[in-house]
Formats: C-alpha cells, structure tokens, sequence
C-alpha cells in the first residue's frame, strides 16, 4: 500500500464526536453553514485527474491548515481551466497531497486503500505476534529490535518469544538503519533469539519464524486489580483508542467498580492513539462526577469555526458522558486522582487523557515525554459529501486530513515537545519486567507514590542507551493518529 504520511518516522517521534452529530444542514435559516465544495452544476471531472481533482476539494474544503497552503485560498486559481492544468501537472496523487499539505503537518496522510485502513481503525492488522521497538545504541551504529510484549494466539507466542526478547538479524541479514524497515514489514520472516544482561546483547543459537495472519487486537491487554498495603489499586494496560472494543474497555471498568478499586493505574506507554470519543469514554470512566462538564474543545479551519461559533457553538464542545457508544451505561470510578504510564510512544488520544483530564483531577504522568499530536483527523472518501456512500468505484483512495485541534477546558494545547512526565523513567532492557506484575519498573513507581513509598531515582540507573528508530505500526496508516468517525454534518 502506497501512503503519504507526514510523521517522520526514523525519529520516531474517533467514534463520532457528539459535536459532530447534530444534524446541521444548509437551510435559508442558516447562510453561512459550510457548503461542500462539489458543486451540482460544475463540469464532470476528467477521469485522468479524478484522484487529484478529490485530494484538491477535500483539503480545501475541511484541511486544518488551508491557511498554511497557498494553493489551497479560494481565490488562488484565476478559472476552473487553471485549476485543472495545475492538477494535471502534479506527477501522482501522494506528490499532489504531499505539495497540499504543510510542511509542519506529521500526521495527515493519503492511503491507495481504504479497505486496509477501515480495517486498521477496526483493530484487525496482519501481525507475527510481536509489538516491538527498533533501537540503535548510542554512539554506534548497531542496530535491534526488542519484544514490548507478544500478542496471545500468534506464533510469536507458540514460539515462546516473550517480553524483553531481542533479534539482531532477520531472515540471516544483521539490521541496519537502512535495512529495518524493509526486513520487518515482510508478510512473515524469521528472527535470531537473544536477550539483553548487563547492557550487553547476549546471542543464543535459536531461530524463529514468524507467521503473518489476520488478527484483531483487543486494546484492552490488561485490566487487573492489586491488593497492596490494604489498597485496591486496579491496573489497565490499554493499547490503542478502539472503537470496537469500547465495550471491553466499560467491561474492564465495571470489574473494578465490583472490586472496590480506590487506585488506578492506566497504562499507555505503547499506546499511539485512536478514537476521539473512545477517549471522552475513558475519562468518563475515570470519573463521573463531572457528567455534562466540557472535557475538550475543537478549534477547526477558520471557515468551520466562524459557522460553529455563530450558529453552533455546543458542536465544538466535547463534554464528559453517561454512555458508550452504543448506549450502554458508563462504568465510572469518580476518581480525583488518576496515574498514567507513557512512553515516547504515547500519542494523539493518549495525549489527550491526559489534557482533558489535568483540568479536574490530578494527573500523576510517569515515564516518558509523550510524542506531541493534538490534533485529530477524519476519513474524506472520493463521494459528493466526502463520506464512504456514494465513493468513487474507479479507485480505493481515502485521506486522512487534520481537521482540528484539541483544546482542554483551561485552554491548553500545542504541545509539539510532548506532555512532560511528573516522574521520568525510560524503561530499561535490563529490567523491562512483566507487564501488569507490582515489580515492573513503571507500576512499581506509581505503586509506590500511592502507598507513599519512595521510589527509585533514574540517574541511579546504570542502563544501556539506545535512540529508538522505529516501532511496530510506523509503517502503517493509522499510526499515532486521533480520528473521528465521519465528517461533520455541516459539510454534507
């Protein structure tokens, strides 16, 4: 699949909102309602730029930053036959989409398929098994990958590969900064076994191969409850903002509600994000006593926000809820205090927990600095209205502007550096430890904050330094994005 995605990768750095299904339609009463760019009256487009003739209107029409892009003004072609020949001369859709977008934008990106990415937002991916990181140790040029943790019922863990394990070759050929991409992002492939002690990459002689097979992810991958010290401190490790599994999510949370939880630790560290309103759910959770109160604002393109503000402002307010998506009752905690584990992993929705809920109880952030997405994108379909009915049948592309960005309540976003953490650890190779066990490193820390223990210093750690390249996903479309379902019913 050929993908135009602003993220720079090697650095590593949504549910329909409830503002977004008000059913605002052009009347007479409403002049000023955003109109679709594809007029009824407008000359057929030419098959040859009909790709290029949908990125153009698409961007132009919702785009976060059209005002970045000259091209994009409304004004900026002279006639619809200067329109065309610039169209005509870009060489391809993903040059046209790369030329529209700006230059700071990391996020916004243009996919050939639009099969693949439903399927992505719906959890289901091709995996061997293992989430894993790329890493180069400092000052050197050796490069490997290590295991975060291995999915249940794959071959990884037939295999018995496990959390912590390293390769440093695939398929025989040792990894490099030039070569990691193309090895790990084969259908299936074969790894060298070896694991890290004392800052060293210690090789053994086992080879593994692993099987590339349609799998569904369930996000919710750890959802406990600890009894340490008289507390009840429940654990969840969640994985990414998934629209199907919202029910897991409320599932995991009613189990803590039945258990009594005071405590809670939410675990994002590999968690690139996802669904806005799977996120307002999640909040909701963690705490209830503020049902109806604002949990996020939306700033859109000036033409949206101009109409939202003047005939609808509510639609720009995403508010703490009673329900999940499909109606049921949210399973809340009514929590004042909450403990977040992130990573440099962490982005977009995860972020976003974290903004919307430093407003109203205290967050405690442990790990990392976050990867810096505050903005959230939408699914355009090559269709009159840009949504999925009606979609061109000539061709399977879909793009997946930014088309605002997150607010909290006291007006604080742009965070580009990331979301800095209370207590900063980088996990360690020598010590990763079972997810979800009282010893892990992470847990341990925000374990001992709650009972009022004192925790270990990082400058204390004697650890291998590594600049992290990659991780799984990067080199798929839906990587650390926030999203919503559909586009507002005010372009429709």
């Amino acid at each position: 699949m050929n993908f135009k995605s602003k993220m720079i990768i090697l650095l590593f750095s949504f549910g329909m909102l409830a503002s977004c299904e008000k059913e605002d339609t052009p009347t007479e009463e409403n002049p000023n309602l955003p109109e679709n760019i594809i007029d009824e009256n407008e000359e057929p487009v030419d098959e040859a730029i009909e790709v290029e003739s949908f990125i153009y209107n698409g961007l132009n029409e919702i785009y976060l930053y059209k005002d970045d892009v000259p091209e994009l003004a409304d004004n900026y072609f002279s006639s619809s036959s200067e329109k065309t020949d610039f169209l005509v001369d870009a060489s391809s859709p993903e040059s046209l989409f790369d030329d529209l977008t700006a230059d700071f934008d990391r996020f916004s990106f243009l996919t050939d398929d639009y099969n693949e990415l439903e399927e992505r937002f719906e959890g289901m991916s091709g995996a061997t098994g293992i989430d894993y990181g790329i890493g180069q140790i400092s000052n050197s040029n050796f490069v490997f990958g290590f295991i975060r943790y291995v999915l249940p019922g794959t071959s990884a863990e037939e295999a018995g590969l496990m959390r912590g394990t390293v390769f440093t070759e695939i398929d025989g050929q040792q990894l490099t900064s030039s070569n990691f991409m193309e090895l790990i992002s084969q259908n299936s492939f074969s790894i060298n076994v070896a694991y890290v002690q004392d800052n060293q990459i210690v090789v053994t002689d086992q080879v593994v191969t692993l099987t590339d097979e349609t799998y569904t992810e369930n996000p919710v991958f750890i959802a406990k409850t600890l009894d340490i010290g008289g507390r009840k401190i429940g654990y969840l490790m969640y994985n990414s903002f998934t629209a199907s599994f919202d029910d897991d999510l409320n599932a995991a949370f009613a189990e803590f509600q039945s258990n009594a939880v005071t405590d809670l630790v939410v675990d994002l560290r590999y968690n690139g994000g996802g669904s806005v309103e799977s996120a307002v759910d999640l909040a909701s959770m963690i705490t209830g006593q503020f049902e109806g109160e604002v949990f996020m604002k939306e700033q859109w393109n000036d033409k949206y926000q101009t109409y939202y503000e003047a005939q609808n402002p509510e639609a720009l307010l995403n508010r703490f809820d009673g329900n999940v998506r499909n109606g049921a009752a949210i399973n809340s905690l009514n929590l004042t205090e909450v403990y977040v584990l992130t990573s440099r992993s962490s982005a977009s929705a995860s972020e976003l927990i974290i903004n919307g809920l430093d407003p109203y109880i205290t967050v405690n952030q442990i790990g990392d600095r976050t990867v810096g997405k505050f903005q959230a994108s939408v699914t355009l379909y090559d269709s009159d209205d840009f949504s999925r009915e009606g979609a061109s049948e000539n061709h399977t592309y879909a793009m997946q502007p930014l088309v605002f960005k997150s607010i909290n309540v006291d007006g604080n976003s742009d965070y580009i550096n990331g979301l800095q953490p209370d207590v900063a650890y980088v996990e360690d190779l020598n010590n990763l430890g079972v997810l979800g066990d009282p010893s892990e490193p992470l847990l341990e820390i925000a374990i001992n904050s709650i009972l009022g223990r004192s925790s270990i210093s990082k400058s204390r750690v004697n650890r291998m330094e590594i600049e992290l390249l990659g991780e799984s996903g990067m080199n798929k479309a839906d990587f650390q994005k926030m999203y919503i379902d559909r586009i507002p019913a005010a372009i429709q």
